[in-house]
């Protein structure tokens, strides 16, 4: 019986991520990237009001009040059909109480007829921002680390500084694919992303962990077999368990999502979708990207070490 190769097949997967990344870098030329108030400092102030209303006014209207560049979202919570007007205050500083009251009392008067009313506030001053942002990444980059160095020990049978690298390139793919999910969304990068990212990488991580032992172990069995085809068995042994896992995952945050959205919870879309998102790419790359490219490693290293010696001079 002749089953599918994912080795044999892996220029389709590159060509797959290839394209995914290229319109990534494409939405990012097009929409730039948002950092929360977390990561850059200023103040998001949210108000509900009620009738129409023309958010741009109200952003153009506290510009000129508080000398700041303000930009406004409208959201909508579809449980209580509340509609609520985000005003996003980018600056080196957040407001003082004094500020956010003189700032709801010159709302209420201009727009008298929507009753704007606020109900939630967010400052972080720049320094804590740039500090969280550090501390983000450092935790990003510590942790893929940290995989390394692990699967370089655990699977130095079998080329352990291979698939330490494999797993990180997977890895990255994941990462990307999340950064990216943020940009076309346009959801702002902050302490939620750090989430997104940590858990994408101990989830995916562990499907590619399960991938390499059950190559050790095929590798044992069978040590007359081409790496190819002890990779391809091994990836076919362990493809029901990672996509199983995934289907629960996909589920499980899909419909967070879909009731995150209907409430218009910002928080938990901004969690959910890249959520979503990552652990279906970190299924595909454990299946499709991990593994080919741990094969074409160690064939690389398998035909420098068959190499005929430079004939002497």
């Amino acid at each position: 019986m002749k089953f599918f190769s994912f080795y044999k097949h892996r220029n389709l997967f590159f060509m797959i991520s290839g394209g995914l990344i290229l319109l990534g870098i494409i939405a990012l030329l097009i929409n730039g990237v948002q950092l929360d108030i977390q990561f850059k400092g200023g103040a998001i102030l949210k108000y509900s009001y009620v009738g129409e209303l023309n958010s741009d006014s109200v952003a153009d209207f506290v510009s000129q009040k508080l000398n700041r560049l303000v930009s406004a979202q409208e959201t909508k919570d579809l449980t209580t059909g509340e509609t609520r007007v985000a005003l996003e205050l980018s600056g080196e500083y957040g407001m003082s109480a004094t500020e956010q009251t003189d700032l709801n009392t010159a709302l209420a008067t201009a727009f008298p007829d929507n009753q704007l009313t606020s109900v939630e506030t967010s400052l972080v001053e720049p320094f804590f921002g740039k500090m969280f942002l550090t501390k983000g990444i450092i935790a990003v980059v510590l942790a893929m680390l940290l995989i390394l160095v692990y699967e370089w020990i655990t699977f130095r049978k079998i080329g352990g500084l291979s698939a330490g690298v494999c797993a990180l390139a997977a890895l990255f793919h994941d990462l990307l694919m999340v950064f990216f999910t943020c940009v076309i969304a346009r959801i702002p990068i902050g302490d939620t992303f750090v989430a997104v990212a940590l858990s994408i990488i101990g989830y995916s991580i562990n499907d590619t962990i399960v991938i390499f032992d059950r190559v050790r172990e095929n590798h044992r069995r069978l040590p007359k077999e081409s790496i190819d085809v002890v990779a391809d068995l091994s990836i076919r042994q362990s493809m029901m368990r990672s996509v199983n896992t995934n289907v629960a995952v996909t589920l499980a945050v899909g419909l967070i999502y879909v009731f995150a959205a209907r409430a218009s919870l910002d928080s938990i879309i901004s969690f959910a979708l890249p959520m979503l998102i990552g652990s279906i790419s970190g299924c595909y790359s454990t299946l499709c990207l991990a593994g080919p490219l741990w094969v074409m490693w160690q064939k690389s290293k398998e035909k420098k070490h068959n190499a005929p010696a430079p004939a002497a001079a």
